[in-house]
């Protein structure tokens, strides 16, 4: 956990926690303690104005918040009107302004904070159990810190994924398990494009960027082998690593710590489903509302 702090006034005390963002964004300047008298119009303009709002109320009562705030965020401004020598934007402009406009709506939604007391606890009403889901995020416990909520439900969504897990044609019906904050693969065009590519060579092969392992995983089923997937990730790793595990692989599945290519050697085949959007992500997130979506699998 980062040093961080955020600092607040409370019952005319002047109070701090850490801060964790796994978005790397900055401790608020100005917070506000907010609790279940607080207003969605009040608490989405002060968000707007760079204030953050730390609850006290009910923990069911701040999910209906943070909707009621996503929902005043996402109305359609009035256009206005065009004049004769308006320029409509490019396609490649268009794309920018949508990429900020979302990065300021998730800067908003980000301002309603909660609290969590040492050991990952919430300590307000019918909270639930995030205990799991926060060691899984955020490692050991480093005692009581404040998050944002959209990052809270994020965490416990990407939670819920891995333990459920994608099932992948590809491998008969079998399941990834998606860790937090790598690509969960819910979108099966690249697995299928290396499941039914004619390959080259099934003697060696390289995945680059390996993230969940999927890829590794079809192309060991389809006879290669020996896989040899990269990323430089300790997510990603870890995660590639427990797939293979739970899919009888790790003998001719090697997961390797690499910027890219491995460091020695080369291989007849190489497949590599990089993310394609010309931007960062905005949340490190698994989860199909927050994960950005990957494409463009490349088998050569």
């Amino acid at each position: 956990m980062g040093g961080e702090r955020l600092a607040w006034t409370e019952n005319g005390e002047e109070r701090t926690a850490l801060w964790r963002s796994e978005t790397g964004a900055a401790a608020p300047r100005r917070v506000v303690v907010a609790d279940d008298a607080t207003r969605a119009d009040d608490a989405y303009r002060m968000a707007c104005e760079g204030t953050a709002l730390l609850w006290r109320g009910d923990f069911q009562n701040a999910r209906q918040l943070l909707t009621a705030m996503a929902r005043r965020a996402d109305r359609t401004p009035r256009r206005k009107r065009r004049g004769r020598d308006r320029v409509e934007p490019s396609q490649v402009q268009a794309f920018h302004l949508y990429r900020q406009a979302r990065a300021q709506r998730a800067r908003t939604l980000g301002m309603l904070l909660i609290p969590l007391d040492a050991g990952h606890v919430v300590p307000l009403r019918r909270a639930p159990d995030v205990r799991e889901a926060c060691a899984e995020a955020y490692g050991p416990d480093g005692g009581p810190y404040v998050t944002s909520l959209r990052e809270l439900l994020g965490v416990v969504g990407a939670h819920e994924w891995r333990a459920k897990g994608v099932e992948i044609p590809a491998l008969a019906g079998a399941r990834i398990h998606p860790h937090y904050g790598v690509f969960s693969p819910i979108r099966g065009e690249y697995v299928d494009l290396v499941a039914d590519a004619p390959l080259p060579s099934t003697t060696l092969a390289y995945d680059v960027g390996t993230g969940t392992g999927v890829l590794s995983a079809v192309l060991a089923r389809r006879g290669v082998e020996r896989v040899v997937a990269t990323d430089q990730d300790p997510r990603a790793l870890a995660c590639a690593r427990d797939n293979v595990a739970r899919l009888g692989l790790a003998g001719r599945v090697d997961v390797v710590e690499a910027d890219l290519f491995p460091p020695d050697g080369r291989a007849p085949l190489i497949v590599c489903n990089p993310p394609w959007l010309p931007g960062r992500p905005a949340s490190p997130s698994n989860t199909p509302s927050t994960t950005p979506t990957a494409g463009c699998s490349t088998v050569s």
